[in-house]
């Protein structure tokens, strides 16, 4: 191992991650008011509904991940903190031995990434964590779950199963095709390494950006991911920073698309009330915020995560109704045959480069 390498910094050090989880589950929010009864009734379906649905998305997606089928872990918000800290800890290359950082600068990143989780913690409904536990784990946030079924007033059970097919896709997604999870690692390693960035170089990149505003008034962008909240975050990193970033966008866009496809096409088959479900789901996710959670959902990337699932679906849509889902499972080959940042809104070129 090179000098170099034994002293590069990566953000995931920076950050007192016990802290981070110990303010972060102090800030969630509780919970809506259930009596014990639905509280361990939803903990018991969830955890059924996770298993049930992984037959189901294994035939669909043709994705065959052997093994048994593993049972997901079913938390409240405080828990989904403390577990998404020590993925995010995993991912971010920080570490729980010497490596800590200052006293001083782990509490106030560790606090701030905190505040951060413990606002997310309120609208996750689940999740799969290709860094946890056993080489990986699925979570399902059963408070936020009851939530949003009573928000939508729909079936409870129909609700649960079809939150779980969604969820359950990423699960088979990651343990049928292993290399994902090192292809994040590997993204993530670059857009997290601090030693990617000058000051001075960050300093004049961001003055470029500014001035390009100034001559676009509009904002319009040439290049994929360029306006908004990514634009500046871009703005300020090095190539190889942005390269990583497209690869994760565009890896979401995939997961999150693949996912809300199969959803749909495992639905109606087992969940009786999905197209009620699925109206009203689309319609909370159009509808409008109050100013100042519009500011911080932007701000923290919820609007990129809508337009995942979006353009995402419509990219699997096109390919599968064009050339059917075994030769669409091509796009899990490797990295090469993933979807490129411009082949997303037009998937016949994803088809013509790779089939």
């Amino acid at each position: 191992m090179s000098p170099a390498t034994e002293t590069k910094v990566t953000v995931g050090r920076a950050v007192d991650w016990e802290f981070a989880a110990t303010v972060g589950a102090r800030l969630a929010r509780p919970g809506p008011v259930t009596t014990d009864y639905t509280r361990h009734q939803a903990i018991e379906q969830l955890s059924e509904a996770s298993r049930s649905a992984e037959v189901p998305v294994r035939e669909v997606t043709g994705l065959t991940e052997g093994g048994d089928i593993p049972d997901a872990r079913i938390v409240d918000r405080a828990q989904w903190v403390r577990a998404a800290t020590d993925s995010m800890r995993v991912m971010t290359g920080g570490r729980d031995d010497d490596g800590r950082p200052g006293f001083l600068t782990g509490r106030i990143t560790g606090a701030q990434t905190g505040a951060v989780l413990a606002f997310v913690s309120s609208g996750i409904l689940g999740q799969y964590d290709p860094f946890g536990a056993n080489g990986g784990e699925l979570l399902l946030v059963y408070p936020n779950v009851i939530a949003v079924e009573r928000q939508l007033r729909v079936q409870p059970y129909d609700f649960r199963l079809w939150v779980c097919l969604h969820e359950v896709t990423h699960r088979v997604q990651f343990r049928a095709n292993p290399w994902l999870a090192d292809h994040m690692s590997r993204a993530l390693a670059v857009l997290t390494d601090e030693t990617q960035n000058d000051v001075t170089e960050v300093i004049g990149r961001l003055a470029e950006f500014v001035r390009g505003k100034r001559a676009d008034p509009e904002g319009n962008a040439a290049e994929p991911n360029s306006a908004g909240v990514l634009g500046l975050l871009r703005a300020v990193q090095s190539e190889p920073q942005r390269e990583a970033l497209d690869q994760l966008l565009v890896l979401g866009t995939l997961l999150e698309g693949h996912a809300d496809h199969v959803m749909d096409a495992v639905g109606p088959a087992v969940v009786p009330s999905v197209a009620a479900i699925r109206r009203r789901f689309d319609e909370r996710r159009r509808r409008k915020q109050p100013p100042l959670q519009r500011l911080v959902r932007a701000l923290l990337g919820f609007d990129a995560k809508l337009s995942q699932y979006t353009r995402g679906k419509a990219f699997v849509d096109h390919v599968v109704s064009t050339v059917g889902m075994d030769r669409f499972n091509a796009v899990w080959s490797g990295p090469e045959t993933l979807p490129l940042p411009t082949e997303i809104d037009e998937p016949q070129r994803w088809i013509d480069r790779v089939l």
